[in-house]
């Protein structure tokens, strides 16, 4: 399935230059969080997005009233859509549909919502809190700004969602019901009841007085992930049409495969069971043998218990091709990004084939010994890719596993 439009809201940049320079340079967008006041969080550091005026891409009553989710998800949908130069008006309503995913919705609409009940009672809750604070309301939301009326709809399966998502599009539109699908995911959880659970479950670094070395997939030194916030969307589109009208391809989802850990609410399956069933069900719907891809973006998410397993999982369905595959987190530097990061990861690997260059691991200075692949650690390196994976797991044991192939124009 043809992708030919790529719009970013992200702790690295806004828009499609800005990200890939800090990816292509290994530069960090973690700093103190600037959201709330977490001066007693034992975590105090976040991926945040920058300067984000959400009255750049809606007008000022739809940006007072929709949840920051939903800013970032129709903000990216705006560049993908322009980046494409697709016009859904001009198309008929059951064209052009949506699948915009995230895994906490609008929390910050929950919470402020809370507070106002408690506080003030139930007549000061916003009439507007119950529609923003779900989770489909982003689609919903770039379905209604961008005139996109085919299936529309979120999928929710924790920090694969979004990789789902862009699974799910590709099939909409193979299977005939659309002729375009707008995807990806949008996550705005830096909100102090979300970091907050994740403190006490003991997941996040606390590495504070050192943000930018704080997320370090596969090095032993690792404590946690570091939470974030963005958006990344796709325009997603049945290949004969998008080479009609002359469109740019970026690449091609070519196959998605998904599958079940079965064995815990948090931890992952330790011998990486689950993710690699998906990986290994990705390549064979795209009929591609695992020597066949040259780079996986990994889900990589700095725990001590995730990046084992997700060794453990490449070296399964690889083989002998393990050891030659250049495996790299870009979590290093985005931290994670949970709902929205499946379609960060795919934008990586995207950006990746097209500028033949490598995004590294950063900080991977002391690589742990039970992490033995080749992480592309520290430095981009540049590299002729045709086949990538781009691998997403999720609390609840989800995985997703993306297969991407290089543009042809």
């Amino acid at each position: 399935m043809a992708i030919t439009g790529m719009g970013l809201v992200t702790p690295i940049g806004t828009g499609i230059e800005p990200v890939w320079q800090s990816l292509s340079t290994g530069r960090s967008g973690i700093g103190p969080i600037t959201r709330f006041d977490a001066r007693d969080y034992p975590t105090r550091i976040a991926g945040e997005v920058p300067d984000f005026d959400p009255e750049l891409y809606m007008d000022r009553k739809t940006a007072r009233h929709v949840a920051r989710y939903g800013q970032f998800a129709l903000a990216a949908a705006r560049m993908a859509v322009e980046d494409s130069g697709l016009n859904p008006e001009a198309m008929g309503p059951d064209e052009v549909g949506v699948v915009v995913s995230s895994a906490a919705g609008g929390m910050d609409e929950i919470e402020r919502a809370d507070h106002m009940l408690l506080e003030r009672g139930i007549s000061r809750i916003s009439p507007f809190m119950a529609p923003m604070m779900i989770t489909d309301m982003a689609a919903g939301l770039i379905a209604i700004e961008l005139h996109a009326g085919g299936p529309n709809y979120a999928v929710v399966s924790a920090c694969a969602s979004s990789s789902h998502a862009l699974g799910d599009a590709a099939e909409v539109i193979r299977r005939g019901d659309a002729v375009a699908m707008i995807a990806g995911g949008a996550e705005a959880g830096i909100t102090p009841l979300l970091v907050g659970a994740f403190c006490q479950m003991s997941a996040l670094s606390r590495r504070n007085d050192e943000p930018t070395a704080a997320s370090r997939p596969f090095d032993r030194h690792r404590d946690g992930f570091v939470m974030s916030e963005g958006a990344v969307v796709m325009v997603l589109e049945n290949g004969e049409h998008a080479r009609r009208r002359g469109a740019h391809i970026w690449g091609e989802i070519l196959a998605s495969g998904s599958s079940a850990d079965m064995y815990h609410f948090t931890a992952p399956d330790p011998e990486g069971g689950g993710a690699a069933r998906a990986m290994a069900v990705a390549l064979r719907k795209a009929g591609l043998a695992p020597d066949q891809v040259g780079y996986i973006n990994a889900h990589g998410t700095s725990t001590a218990l995730g990046d084992i397993a997700e060794t453990l999982a490449i070296r399964q369905v690889m083989g002998a091709s393990a050891n030659r595959v250049a495996v790299s987190s870009t979590k290093s530097m985005t931290g994670h990004l949970l709902g929205a990061a499946g379609a960060m990861e795919a934008a990586a690997c995207v950006l990746a084939m097209n500028r033949k260059l490598l995004p590294p691991t950063i900080n991977l200075d002391y690589p742990d010994p039970r992490c033995d692949l080749d992480y592309v650690p520290n430095r981009a390196r540049p590299a002729e890719v045709q086949i990538a994976l781009s691998n997403s797991f999720g609390f609840g044991g989800h995985n997703s596993c993306l297969v991407i192939g290089r543009g042809s124009s």
